[in-house]
């Protein structure tokens, strides 16, 4: 592997949701331990499932992992992070402050703003060799949407304290950030130096995911963070060429590599296997990176079973029998919720409803997976971050900034200019989308799940702020995006999944915090099923057996709607196959 041979004390791994981004980097991490070097394994996802891959209970301190001598892991948890940053602006507070008023700081203090930069300033801390004992620092990362946000926000907050001598009002009155400057700039100058970092690149040999990995390395260039490589995970190598689905996925895996673009054939690059069993536990991970390890020998002594499911178009009925609402698709990165969520909607449209399909996911991959053509009653976009900030900042400074004079104006303006404004702004226009349910179908992509339970945070917060202002004698008469969400008349929430551990375990995690909320999902999608697909290629048969075990666990402890859809070797794309999908035909 190349990725072992000479590593930086720095490796970033990032990519589209699903490809294996924790498996590598875990792998990885293991491997360079094994040699007898110090290592930290850091997630920066905030639905970080190290703690399963590993078998240990992970927190915010570097805790060593039992059986691997020489590694520590980590999860930098958005939620303490801020909790912490709170504690820390409330102590700076001066001692005469009322309790209303650390109260009111408090409030200001509760959304997704300050939960990110509160998780940005842990990130910082570990690049600035805050931690001289580790040789290497690893870091697993969110989906790459999340993941350019995060590697973007040293720049971003030096340019803002650069322009703002007052601090940043978004975060309340705390003007510590200003004092963060200088660890702000060496973060910046670590990610951007290739003799400390290197920003490993994963991805599967399936045309969706190299178009992101290219992407991704094109907008790393531009924030000047240029030393990356690759690494194809799951490659597969079929033990009978007659096996119609397997001799089809070996073929449509070696047909995307042949058209690797320029970004991405100019990188050193590393093939991993497709194994037979799920990543999860030491030994499975030892064995990913190990070069003896031979994927194809493994024999299978029985049929697996193949579980009945209602099939994706028994969704679409359910979901076309209300005859409008709101149907939110999230799961895990890279479990299909794009596809899932274009054909529910193409279905839709078919039988003559008017639908709006849009997406919350940075990366937005809709226009991709639905195409340029047209299709009578459906409206497709996105909620595009940078459109939706520069609206928000024009309608503050048209409405708070009417009768300021030029200072007060530009002081308006330099306030937001803060990389926190996009996240207020991605919030307006999420909850502007939730509300055209009302009289037609919507249907959201969502980003990966981390990303998403940051907006549903935000939602939380604007919902405490609103009805701790209403009028007691007056109920009912605000209806904030939560209570909607909330509403299962209204929304229907729709969990993706892959027949494997991790993803199902996320999924369920996500249900929990969803239910917390005190939001019902409706149901789950087991996708990319190779069970319905009658193979019998041995690694792929092996594969099989495992998704059964997870597919009855999604019946058994999580879902009472359960529905599936085959794993193809191409994927979806277009209002044809879409449609095909939601009808199955």
């Amino acid at each position: 592997m190349k990725l072992l041979a000479n590593p930086n004390r720095h490796l970033f791994f990032t990519g589209k949701g699903g490809v294996g981004k924790t498996s590598i980097s875990c792998a990885t991490a293991i491997a360079l331990a094994d040699k007898g070097l110090s290592v930290l394994l850091v997630s920066t996802d905030p639905a970080s499932n190290l703690d399963e891959m590993l078998g240990v209970p992970l927190g915010s301190d570097p805790k060593p992992i039992p059986g691997v001598s020489g590694l520590f892991a980590m999860n930098i948890d958005p939620e303490t992070a801020a909790e912490d940053y709170r504690r820390r602006v409330l102590d700076q507070m001066d001692p005469s402050a009322t309790d209303k008023e650390k109260a009111t700081v408090r409030e200001q203090l509760s959304g997704a703003c300050t939960t990110e930069i509160a998780a940005f300033d842990e990130f910082v801390g570990l690049l600035a060799d805050e931690n001289p004992q580790f040789d290497h620092i690893i870091f697993d990362t969110a989906p790459t949407g999340h993941t350019l946000r995060l590697l973007s926000l040293p720049e971003a907050w030096t340019g803002f304290l650069e322009a703002n001598e007052r601090g940043a009002s978004c975060l309340g009155p705390h003007s510590g950030l200003k004092m963060q400057e200088e660890r702000f700039r060496e973060a910046l100058e670590c990610l951007g130096d290739p003799a400390r970092t290197t920003i490993v690149l994963v991805t599967r040999a399936e045309r969706g995911a190299i178009r992101e990995a290219a992407r991704t390395a094109g907008e790393l260039k531009e924030l000047r963070l240029s030393n990356q490589m690759l690494v194809v995970n799951g490659r597969f190598t079929p033990s009978d060429t007659s096996d119609r689905v397997a001799a089809a996925f070996a073929a449509e895996q070696t047909l995307a590599l042949a058209a690797l673009p320029a970004e991405l054939a100019s990188l050193p690059r590393d093939e991993v296997a497709l194994q037979p069993f799920d990543m999860v536990g030491l030994e499975p991970l030892r064995a990913l990176l190990a070069p003896s390890t031979t994927a194809a020998e493994t024999v299978v002594d029985a049929d697996p079973a193949i579980p009945d499911l209602p099939h994706l178009s028994a969704l679409v009925d359910d979901v076309e029998a209300g005859g409008k609402g709101l149907v939110m698709v999230m799961g895990k990165g890279g479990v299909g919720k794009t596809t899932i969520a274009a054909a529910v909607a193409v279905g839709l449209a078919s039988r003559g409803h008017s639908v709006h399909l849009t997406t919350t996911d940075p990366a937005a991959h809709l226009s991709f997976v639905v195409g340029s053509e047209a299709m009578p009653g459906l409206t497709v976009d996105r909620i595009d971050p940078e459109a939706e900030t520069a609206r928000y900042i024009e309608k503050i400074m048209t409405t708070k900034g009417r009768d300021l004079d030029e200072d007060g104006k530009a002081l308006l303006r330099e306030d937001l200019a803060s990389p926190c404004t996009e996240e207020v702004a991605v919030f307006h226009a999420f909850s502007r989308v939730v509300g055209e349910a009302r009289s037609s179908f919507v249907v959201i992509d969502t980003a990966p799940t981390g990303h998403t339970l940051l907006l549903l945070d935000a939602t939380g917060a604007y919902h405490r702020q609103m009805t701790r202002h209403l009028d007691e004698s007056a109920p009912g008469r605000m209806v904030t995006p939560l209570i909607r969400l909330q509403d299962p008349a209204y929304t229907r929430v729709v969990l993706v999944t892959l027949p494997e551990t991790t993803p199902v375990s996320e999924a369920g995690a996500l249900q929990d915090d969803l239910r917390r909320a005190g939001i019902e999902p409706y149901g789950w999608v087991i996708n990319k099923s190779m069970a319905i697909t009658g193979t019998t290629d041995p690694l792929l048969a092996a594969r099989i057996r495992g998704e059964a075990i997870q597919i009855e666990r999604v019946k058994h402890d999580f879902a009472s709607r359960v529905y599936g859809l085959d794993f193809r070797a191409i994927a979806p794309v277009g209002l044809d196959e879409l449609r095909a999908i939601a009808t199955r035909s």
